[in-house]
C-alpha cells in the first residue's frame, strides 16, 4: 500500500484504483460499521507487539494482592457486623417496639414506614449494591481499555474498600447499624469492583509470560501445529488462575490466623470485632500495594477523539452486545454465567445469615469455620490443577464437575423447608458446607474465570470482562431481591432455597451443553484479528483518500 509519500508521484487514476482494492477488501471480510461499532466508537485493540514480558516481581506481586483481596473483611465480617448490630436494634414483632430479638423467633427494623425482616434489610443492601455494581460496569468497564485508565481505576476502587473498612471502627453501638449498613455497601461494592478489575489483568498477564510468548513463537514459525498451541496456552492460562486463586486461599488461612491473635485473648473486648476488622484490612493493604508498584506499564490505546471514559463504555458495551452473531458461545456463556453467578452469590449470602443466627453473630466461630473452608480451597485448588495439568483437561470439563456442587448447596438448602433434620438447622451442617464449598467452590472461580479468558477476543480483555463482572457481581442485583420479597411473605429463610436451586441448575445446563469453548475461542481470535484488519483497512484508506 502507498505511503502518502509515495501517493504525490502517482497519477489519480492509481490512488483511485487502489481505494477500490482496499473497498473491495473491507466487503470481502465481512466488516461493517456494525462490527466496528460505527465512526463514533471503533473497537480499539489494546494488544501491542512491544509488552514487556512479565517477570517474577510482576507476577509475584500480582499474586499477592489477590492474597490480600480475600474477602474476609468486606464480604465475610463486615456483613455479620452489620447483621449483629441490626439485630440487636431490632425488635420481636410478636411483642412490639422496645421487645428484644431472639435467635429462635423474627426479628424485624423500622423500614421505609413500615417494618422489615433482618434477613430482607441485609438482602436488600447486597441488591442495591450489585446494581451500582452494575452501573459502574457498565459505565467504566471497557473504558479502562483505554490508556492507563483501568491501573488507576484499580488503585482509586482499591484505596476506597480500604477507607471503609478501616472507617468500621466506628460501629460500637446497635443505633449506628445504618451506619453499618452504609459502610458495608461501599466496601461490598468496592470489593466487587476490585475482583472485576483486578481479573481483567489477568488475561494480559497470561499472554506476555515467558512460556507464552515461546508458544506463540513457535506456532506463528511453524514449529507446532494449532491444535497443540491452543492446549497448550490454555493450561498455561489455567496456571495462572489456579496459582492466584491459591494464593486468595492461602491468604484467606493467613487473615483468619492472624485475627485469632486478637479474637482469642480480648474475647471479652466490646470492640473486638472492630479491631479484628482493622487488622483484616491492615493485611490487605501491606500485601496489595506491591501490585500498584510492580505492575509493567501495558497501556491501550488513547481515548477515541470526543469520547470521555463515561461514554466510552457504555456505547462499547452496546457495539459488544451486537457482536453476539460472531461470538456466539462468548454470549451464550456470559448469559448462563449472569444465571449461575446469581443463583451462587444469593446462596451464600442466605446461608451466611443462616449461619450468623445459628452462630449468634460469633466472629470467632467464624473464624474457625472460614479456616476449614480456607484450608480445603486451597488443597482443592491446587488439587485440580495438578489433576487438570496431569491428563490435560479441558477447562469446560473441570468447570463442568465444580457446577454440580454449585446446583447441590441451594438443593440441600431447600430440604429444610420440610425438615429440621438437614438443610442447614444443624451445626454440623454449617461445618460441611464450608468444607465442601471450599473443595468445589475455589476451584469454580478459577475455572470461570478461565473460561471467560478463553473466550475473550485477545486485546478487548477490559471489555469483556466488564460484561463478564456484570455477569459474575451485578446480575445478583435479582436473586437477593426475589429472596427477600419471599422471606417476607413466607416468614422463612428457607423459602428462598427452591428458587436459587432452579437458577442454578437452568444456568448449569445451558453451560454444559450450549457452550463450544474450543469453538468460541476460535471465534474470538479470528473476531479480533479480523477488527485489527479492519483498523490497518480503514487506515490505509483515509491515507489514500487524504492523497486524493
Amino acid at each position: 500500500m502507498a505511503s502518502p509519500g509515495d501517493g504525490q508521484d502517482l497519477p489519480v487514476e492509481k490512488f483511485k484504483e487502489q481505494v477500490n482494492v482496499v473497498d473491495r477488501a473491507d466487503s470481502k471480510a465481512g466488516f461493517s460499521d456494525e462490527i466496528t461499532g460505527g465512526n463514533s466508537s471503533n473497537f480499539v485493540s489494546s494488544i501491542r507487539k512491544d509488552e514487556p514480558i512479565v517477570n517474577k516481581r510482576e507476577l509475584w506481586s500480582y499474586y499477592l494482592y489477590y492474597n490480600g483481596d480475600n474477602g474476609v473483611g468486606p464480604l465475610g465480617f463486615s456483613m455479620t457486623l452489620f447483621q449483629s448490630l441490626a439485630f440487636a436494634a431490632g425488635f420481636d414483632p410478636t411483642k412490639g417496639p422496645g421487645s428484644t430479638c431472639s435467635p429462635e423467633g423474627q426479628c424485624v427494623l423500622p423500614w421505609a414506614g413500615r417494618t422489615k425482616s433482618v434477613s430482607s434489610v441485609v438482602l436488600i443492601a447486597n441488591g442495591i449494591s450489585f446494581a451500582v455494581m452494575t452501573m459502574m460496569f457498565t459505565t467504566i468497564g471497557s473504558a479502562a481499555d483505554y490508556g492507563t485508565f483501568g491501573r488507576w481505576l484499580l488503585l482509586v476502587i482499591t484505596c476506597i474498600c480500604w477507607a471503609s473498612q478501616f472507617a468500621e471502627m466506628s460501629l460500637t453501638i446497635p443505633s449506628r447499624w445504618p451506619l453499618a449498613m452504609a459502610l458495608y455497601m461501599i466496601g461490598f461494592i468496592t470489593y466487587g469492583a476490585t475482583l472485576v478489575f483486578y481479573a481483567a489483568q489477568f488475561p494480559r498477564l497470561a499472554r506476555n509470560t515467558a512460556h507464552a510468548r515461546r508458544l506463540r513463537d513457535r506456532y506463528e514459525s511453524g514449529e507446532i501445529p494449532l491444535e497443540e498451541y491452543e492446549v497448550e496456552e490454555s493450561l498455561e492460562k489455567n496456571r495462572i488462575s489456579n496459582i492466584s486463586t491459591t494464593h486468595s486461599n492461602i491468604g484467606y488461612i493467613a487473615t483468619l490466623c492472624l485475627n485469632l491473635s486478637i479474637l482469642l485473648p480480648l474475647a471479652n473486648n466490646p470492640k473486638v470485632n472492630n479491631y479484628t476488622l482493622v487488622l483484616t484490612n491492615a493485611y490487605w493493604v501491606v500485601t496489595g500495594i506491591w501490585w500498584f508498584i510492580f505492575q509493567q506499564p501495558r497501556p491501550g490505546p488513547p481515548l477515541p477523539k470526543g469520547e470521555t471514559y463515561l461514554t466510552i463504555g457504555w456505547k462499547q458495551i452496546w457495539a459488544a452486545c451486537k457482536q453476539y452473531k460472531q461470538l456466539p458461545y462468548t454470549f451464550i456463556y456470559l448469559f448462563a454465567f449472569f444465571l449461575l453467578a446469581d443463583g451462587l452469590n444469593t446462596t451464600g449470602t442466605l446461608v451466611a445469615i443462616c449461619q450468623n443466627d445459628k452462630f449468634s453473630f460469633s466472629f470467632l466461630q467464624n473464624t474457625y469455620l472460614g479456616l476449614s473452608q480456607a484450608i480445603t480451597s486451597t488443597l482443592s485448588t491446587l488439587g485440580f490443577w495438578y489433576f487438570q495439568r496431569y491428563f490435560k483437561i479441558s477447562t469446560k470439563k473441570m468447570f463442568i464437575a465444580t457446577n454440580v456442587v454449585t446446583v447441590l448447596i441451594p438443593f440441600w438448602g431447600m430440604l429444610g423447608i420440610w425438615t429440621n433434620r438437614i438443610g442447614f438447622h444443624n451445626i454440623w451442617e454449617f461445618w460441611a458446607y464450608n468444607v465442601v464449598f471450599g473443595l468445589f467452590q475455589a476451584p469454580y472461580y478459577a475455572f470461570s474465570q478461565t473460561m471467560m479468558a478463553e473466550l475473550t477476543p485477545p486485546g478487548f480483555d477490559n471489555m469483556f470482562f466488564g460484561l463478564f463482572g456484570l455477569s459474575n457481581r451485578a446480575s445478583s442485583m435479582i436473586g437477593p431481591n426475589v429472596i427477600q420479597a419471599i422471606i417476607d411473605k413466607s416468614g422463612s429463610n428457607w423459602m428462598g432455597f427452591p428458587f436459587l436451586f432452579a437458577l442454578c441448575f437452568c444456568a448449569s445446563l445451558v453451560i454444559w451443553f450450549c457452550v463450544d469453548v474450543e469453538k468460541g475461542r476460535r471465534d474470538a481470535v479470528s473476531w479480533a484479528d479480523g477488527i485489527r484488519k479492519k483498523a490497518e483497512v480503514s487506515e490505509g484508506t483515509k491515507v489514500i483518500r487524504e492523497s486524493l
